[in-house]
């Protein structure tokens, strides 16, 4: 199919593969000649892709492919140490946020309002101010019994009886993308924050899991396999002689047989 020259005295001869799969590729022989020598030396043969040569896609790796809905019963998706989305919480040891109460600025701040605070009463119009913020001016809010419905809805959708909470190696209680929701409901619920799991931005049960848990870097355990039905390579035991009975007669011998038949 042609020739290309590497350097002096080496040149590469490219030869037609018929191989099936293998379209557009060449098998590529590079020959050599050392200097004043009269015999040319086969440096290799290997196979190479031509320019129409059938190739498979460029590798993307995993943590790229996946896509939000990819995520299954019994897969397991770990967290990068350096996730973005993730931030280590407060364990107490470092020193509190700037915008923190028990900050030493906002603690000089407060000690500078507090007369002002203890002698000044709040309106009613910072009551309502505070009573929106916080959401409590409707004309209508969820009962208790539309509680219970809406916590119904939710268990069965995502709690700790679907395919995927049982195949889960932690519940979402322990995540770090679980958002706790305000109320009562949050002794029980939450929302998932995790892009990758299948139940992104829904409310899921404390007891609900998925393969997405930010704690989910160890492999679980394999299943262990249902015992045999038919075991083969077992022994089974079987006694030399048969056992005798207590109320079974002993049997007679030959002769004992031939002389009964004589009296009769």
């Amino acid at each position: 199919m042609g020739l290309v020259a590497e350097g002096d005295r080496v040149v590469t001869h490219f030869f037609e593969c018929r191989e099936f799969g293998y379209r557009g590729w060449r098998w590529a022989v590079t020959v050599a000649r050392a200097s004043r020598a009269k015999n040319v030396t086969l440096d290799e043969a290997v196979l190479l892709p031509g320019p129409d040569a059938l190739l498979a896609p460029e590798w993307v790796p995993w943590s790229e492919r996946l896509r939000p809905g990819d995520l299954g019963p019994g897969d397991l998706l770990p967290t990068e140490q350096d996730d973005l989305r993730l931030e280590p919480g407060y364990s107490g040891e470092d020193e509190p946020p700037p915008n923190s109460a028990v900050s030493e600025d906002m603690a000089d701040h407060l000690d500078a309002e507090d007369a002002d605070l203890v002698s000044r009463t709040p309106s009613r119009g910072a009551i309502a101010a505070v009573a929106e913020e916080l959401g409590m001016r409707r004309a209508r809010v969820l009962s208790r019994y539309g509680l219970h419905v809406a916590a119904d809805r939710w268990e069965e959708s995502f709690g700790a009886k679907t395919p995927m909470a049982q195949a889960a190696p932690a519940s979402c209680v322990s995540c770090a993308f679980l958002v706790p929701l305000a109320g009562s409901l949050r002794q029980a619920f939450g929302v998932c924050a995790n892009e990758f799991s299948p139940a992104d931005g829904r409310v899921v049960s404390l007891a609900y899991g998925c393969g997405g848990h930010s704690e989910a870097a160890v492999m679980p355990k394999p299943p262990r396999p249902a015992p045999p039905v038919l075991d083969s390579m077992g022994a089974d035991e079987f006694p030399l002689r048969p056992a005798r009975d207590q109320g079974s007669v002993p049997p007679t011998s030959p002769d004992a047989a031939s002389e009964d038949l004589g009296h009769s």
